[in-house]
C-alpha cells in the first residue's frame, strides 16, 4: 500500500462488499491525473468473487463486448450511497441520463475523448462526473461523489447531512464505463478547479487468509477485497 501523510478521515460510503480498482492506495495520481480534484479519488464497484476475473455483472464478457450489458445486471447499479462524513450540501447534479447499458466502443471514445479534449471552461463537468453531490465537510474539505443513478439523489443544495445518512444510488452517469461510485476529497467546491486531498477510512474489513480483517483509518489497495456493515446497536 501507498503510504500517504495525514490523510483526513472519513467513514466508508457503502455497504456490504466492494473492489477498489482505482485507489490511491495502489498508485498516484490514482486515475492517472491531477486534474478534477481525482489525486486521491477511489473507485468502487461490486463482483462475483467466485468467477474468473472478478466480472462486475451476471452476463459473460462475450456478451459486454459485443452488445453490452443492461445496468440491472451489474451487482452495485442501485446501490444506497451514504454520506462519509457530517457537513452541508453546497451542489447537487442530477438527471443526466444514462444509457439503458455499457457498450465498451462507446465507453472507450467516451473515456479518450473527455481525457483529452475536456475543457473545464467551456464543457459540461456533467460528461464527466455525471450526477454528482458535493458535501462541504470542514473549511476547504469537500467530499465528491460522482456517477449517481439519475434521478436517485435525496438531498439538496444547503441541507444538512449526517455521517451515513442515504444520499443517492450507485449509477453509471458521465464518463463511466460500468456502474460505479467514484469518491474523492478537494480543497475547494469547484470541481474543475480543485485540487484533491488524500483519505483514509475510519474502519472496514479485508478478506486476507479466509478470515475478515478489521483495518482501521485504512486506504485499500485494488486487491483488497473489501467489507462494510454498518451497525444500529449503540453500545452503553
Amino acid at each position: 500500500m501507498i503510504e500517504m501523510r495525514d490523510p483526513i478521515i472519513v467513514e466508508f460510503p457503502l455497504i456490504g462488499e466492494w473492489l477498489s480498482p482505482n485507489t490511491p492506495g495502489t498508485k498516484i495520481p490514482s486515475h492517472g491525473t491531477d486534474k478534477l480534484g481525482t489525486r486521491y479519488a477511489y473507485d468502487f464497484v461490486q463482483v462475483d468473487w467466485e468467477r474468473l476475473g472478478h466480472p462486475a455483472y451476471s452476463g459473460n464478457v462475450l456478451q459486454y463486448i459485443f452488445y453490452g450489458i443492461p445496468l440491472k445486471e451489474y451487482y452495485c447499479w442501485g446501490q444506497d450511497v451514504y454520506a462519509p462524513c457530517n457537513g452541508i450540501i453546497v451542489q447537487v447534479e442530477d438527471s443526466y441520463g444514462e444509457c439503458s447499458r455499457t457498450n465498451l466502443l462507446s465507453d472507450l471514445s467516451n473515456a479518450y475523448k473527455n481525457a483529452h479534449y475536456f475543457d473545464p471552461t467551456k464543457d459540461d463537468i456533467q460528461s464527466v462526473a455525471g450526477n454528482f453531490i458535493i458535501i462541504q465537510y470542514d473549511k476547504n474539505i469537500y467530499a465528491t461523489l460522482c456517477h449517481l443513478q439519475t434521478g436517485s439523489i435525496q438531498v439538496s443544495v444547503g441541507q444538512s447531512v449526517e455521517k451515513g445518512d442515504v444520499i443517492g444510488r450507485v449509477g453509471h452517469s458521465g464518463n463511466s464505463f460500468a456502474p460505479h461510485l467514484h469518491f474523492h476529497l478537494m480543497d475547494s467546491s469547484d470541481i474543475t478547479t480543485a485540487n484533491g486531498l488524500p483519505c483514509a477510512f475510519e474502519q472496514y474489513e479485508i478478506f486476507e487468509g479466509d478470515e475478515w480483517k478489521t483495518i482501521e483509518n485504512g486506504i485499500p489497495t485494488k486487491k483488497d477485497r473489501i467489507r462494510f456493515q454498518k451497525t444500529d446497536v449503540e453500545t452503553e
